[in-house]
């Protein structure tokens, strides 16, 4: 029998997944304007928490509670992807700007695979090394825009977001081995759990500034917890499920052209010529990365039962958590692309 593709709904529902995480920059830097970013994530990710809690307690397939020792790295996994990670994002975004997060972000998943490289020796093939060296390249010409325009804070502001590149990565390697026997709303559960406290004893800091939001920024609170933090992640997993995870996260690309885009539209930023040119550097050494990953999932339809050992691939982010958004954004992986639920 031929291999069947994906169904439209699948393919739909993933670029939906996209289009939500890459847009959370862009809101991120609106509500900063009532909200500062610690408390940011402290009310995002206490909103996402709760929906998630009744998510898994409504589920009828939900798995085994997990023991003491695999809560605890599940836990530390989300306070390092979530609290860490998006601390330096938001602080990051405050300084920068949205588009310069969407283009840095897309760096994110060959971060993945070098951390990858060294805690499980994986090999580095040549097309995944001259990815890194492209990517690293771009990200290199977007930040050197970011101080050419922005001056210190923004230069300081892509570095914070580059720093969160590393943050996510180390969190993909424990989300990986401390998933093991869970689906992905336990996991992500209790993960963003973690995360969530973490978010909300750091955003004591800024209790002297707090604040009521207004009508605008409370709105987009929400859409960042229910449609970034929850539902980017649920449209992802339900496509991931009817698709190679190379096709998912092929789509996923697209995160940081949304995300440039969304900065233009939704906060009226301008981009320059550097700006467009490292971006597309960036997304031609992540393509290179995935050329490796294109071919074993056509000679394993569906990526399944086909990673090698000690590769993180897009299903397992998608079961180790949340996504940054955005790469939250996407889900960056040694083999996939995310966050900003997140």
């Amino acid at each position: 029998m031929g291999k069947r593709g994906p169904t439209a709904w699948a393919v739909c529902a993933v670029m939906a997944a996209a289009l939500f995480w890459s847009s959370s920059y862009a809101v991120t830097k609106q509500v900063l304007e009532d909200v500062g970013p610690l408390s940011i994530g402290a009310i995002r990710f206490t909103l996402a928490a709760l929906l998630l809690g009744v998510t898994v307690r409504l589920s009828r397939h939900r798995p085994a509670r997990p023991g003491p020792r695999q809560r605890r790295q599940l836990y530390l996994s989300g306070f390092l992807g979530i609290t860490v990670y998006f601390i330096l994002e938001n602080v990051g975004v405050d300084l920068s700007t949205a588009s310069d997060a969407s283009l840095i972000v897309a760096t994110y998943p060959l971060m993945t695979m070098l951390v990858e490289l060294v805690v499980f020796r994986t090999r580095m093939p040549l097309p995944r090394v001259t990815g890194v060296l492209l990517a690293t390249v771009g990200a290199f010409l977007v930040v050197r825009n970011g101080a050419e325009v922005g001056g210190s804070s923004r230069w300081l502001g892509d570095i914070l977001l580059l720093l969160g590149g590393l943050a996510w990565a180390g969190y993909n390697v424990l989300g990986k081995r401390a998933s093991a026997g869970q689906d992905a709303a336990s996991v992500t559960y209790y993960q963003t759990l973690a995360g969530a406290a973490g978010f909300l004893l750091a955003s004591l800091l800024e209790a002297d500034d707090w604040r009521m939001p207004g009508a605008t920024a409370s709105s987009l609170l929400v859409y960042l917890a229910v449609a970034c933090s929850v539902g980017g992640f649920l449209l992802y997993n339900y496509g991931l499920r009817r698709m190679a995870s190379s096709v998912a996260v092929n789509i996923l690309n697209l995160v940081p052209v949304f995300g440039v885009i969304g900065a233009v539209v939704i906060n009226g930023e301008s981009i320059r010529l550097a700006q467009v040119t490292g971006g597309v550097i960036i997304i031609v050494g992540v393509a290179l990365g995935m050329i490796e990953r294109g071919q074993e999932a056509t000679a394993h339809p569906g990526g399944r039962g086909s990673e090698p050992s000690g590769t993180a691939t897009a299903r397992t982010a998608a079961e180790a958590g949340p996504v940054p958004d955005e790469p939250e954004a996407a889900v960056p992986t040694a083999r996939g692309v995310i966050d900003g639920a997140r």
